[in-house]
This record gives structure tokens, C-alpha cells and sequence, in this order.
């Protein structure tokens, strides 16, 4: 089994941060495997910190089938906070992971300190993630299904573009190894709020603008006029978790404190 590269450790508590709850939702084609270097170092100032796989991804992806809307995506972090009994979470969705934790902030605002969209896709009630992307996106990504007779899963991407990771990047074999086909009936699907997006729940989007993934540009411009959510910024590409965790942990490490009661 090949070895991570020895770069990625973990580094020593910085005994600055107060200690938090972080639930951190994966992207598509992703698994909770993704967050290992953040999960380490948030581990290792004190937090707690869960990474669930969705159902029908990573280790799970034995349960494709069982996939049959978004809704099955949401009810896994929402089981999640019950089953464990968590409060006050600071839940982080990436990308794909976005459209969950707002199925999950509309059920459970009250298990909640804050939300972080972490280059994620939004979307409005009645929408489907298919809505929101670019028609050459939907277009490609329909085209990947149909071509490989899995009528219920998308396709691993055929290269990383999308993740920003550079081929010759150390991780980017681990990356590439890891990922898994992505039920097809999540995008398809309209996420139901029954609530205002974000349902009150202190929200902040975080651009990963180092490369900027541009499938997300209508995204980014809705957050823009949202009143009363913060937009942040970071230097890095789509999969932040794996490119520069260090600078990832920091930023999840100050929402945290800034949305903590006194």
C-alpha cells in the first residue's frame, strides 16, 4: 500500500483555541477519508471531530443503490447529530457537501453554532444541484453517466481539474485512488427547505480562489448578495482540505471562536 507523503503532519496544539465540535461534509466523488489532515490537527488543539462518509461513497459505496434522492445525504448527518448527541457543531460542507449541510441546517438549527460552505454548492428550495451549474457541466456530466451504462452514479472525473490539485501534486495519486462514482440522484433531485437557506444559523462561504473553480461562479455570486452571511477567502484550489490544510484548520479554528457563546 503506498504511503502518504511524510509532509503532511501533524503539528502540535497551538493551546490558543478553545475546544469545538466540527462535523465536516465531503464533496462528490469524495469520502470522509478526505479530511484526514484537517480532522488530525483540529484532534490534536482539543476539538472534536467527525467525518462521516455519505451513504453510497468511499467505504460505503456498496450502498449506491440505496441513494435514491438528496434527501438519504442529509438524514446521514442529521442521524449523525442524534446518534452521537451533538450541540453547539460548527458543520463544514465542501462542495457537493454544501447542499447536505443546508438539508441539515433547515431540520436541526438548534444542534448548530455555525455553518461553513467551503467552496460548496448552494442552492434555493425547489432547486436541484443541476440548476445551478453552468450547462456545459450538466451537459458533460450527463453525457459521463450515459457513456458508462451506470444509469444511478456519475462517473469519477477523468482528471483532477476539478479539485485544483495539480497531477504532479504528492496527494494527488491518493486523491485520484480514493475517489468513488457519485450517486447520480443527489444532483437530480430539488433540495426542500422549509426555511430560508441557512435557517438563522451564523453562515459563512469560503471561496477557494487559488485556482478558482469557476463551475461555482453563479454560486458565489447569490452568496455575494445574501445579507448578513460573511464570504472569506482563501489562496488555495477547490479541495482545500487536502492542499493546505494548516491554512484551513486556522480559518475553521476563527469561525468557531467568533460564533461562540461568550
Amino acid at each position: 500500500m503506498a504511503e502518504l507523503p511524510a509532509t503532511h503532519v501533524v503539528h502540535g496544539s497551538t493551546g490558543t483555541a478553545r475546544p469545538a465540535t466540527f462535523v465536516l461534509i465531503h464533496g462528490a466523488w469524495h469520502g470522509g477519508w478526505c479530511w484526514r489532515f484537517v480532522a488530525e490537527r483540529l484532534r490534536a488543539h482539543g476539538h472534536s471531530v467527525f467525518a462521516p462518509t455519505l451513504t453510497g461513497l468511499g467505504e460505503r459505496r456498496h450502498l449506491i443503490g440505496a441513494v435514491t434522492s438528496l434527501d438519504v445525504s442529509i438524514a446521514d448527518i442529521e442521524n449523525l447529530l442524534e446518534a452521537e448527541e451533538l450541540e453547539d457543531v460548527v458543520l463544514v460542507g465542501h462542495s457537493f457537501g454544501g447542499l447536505v449541510a443546508s438539508g441539515v441546517a433547515d431540520r436541526k438549527p438548534g444542534a448548530l453554532r455555525a455553518l461553513v460552505f467551503l467552496d460548496s454548492l448552494l442552492v434555493e428550495s425547489g432547486e436541484s444541484a443541476m440548476d445551478v451549474l453552468p450547462r456545459n457541466v450538466v451537459e458533460e456530466r450527463l453525457a459521463a453517466v450515459a457513456g458508462s451504462g451506470q444509469n444511478v452514479a456519475m462517473p469519477i472525473p477523468a482528471n483532477l481539474a476539478g479539485t485544483g490539485i495539480p497531477e504532479d501534486h504528492p496527494l494527488a495519486g491518493w486523491v485520484r485512488r480514493r475517489q468513488t462514482p457519485h450517486p447520480l440522484s443527489t444532483y437530480l433531485s430539488p433540495l426542500t427547505l422549509r426555511h430560508p437557506l441557512g435557517n438563522g444559523v451564523p453562515s459563512t462561504y469560503v471561496h477557494c480562489a487559488n485556482p478558482s473553480y469557476e463551475t461555482l461562479a453563479l454560486v458565489r455570486e447569490r452568496v455575494r448578495a445574501r445579507p448578513g452571511w460573511q464570504f472569506e477567502t482563501l489562496d488555495t484550489g477547490h479541495d482545500a482540505m487536502v492542499l493546505d490544510p494548516d491554512r484551513l484548520v486556522s480559518l475553521l479554528e476563527r469561525i468557531a471562536a467568533e460564533t461562540a457563546s461568550p
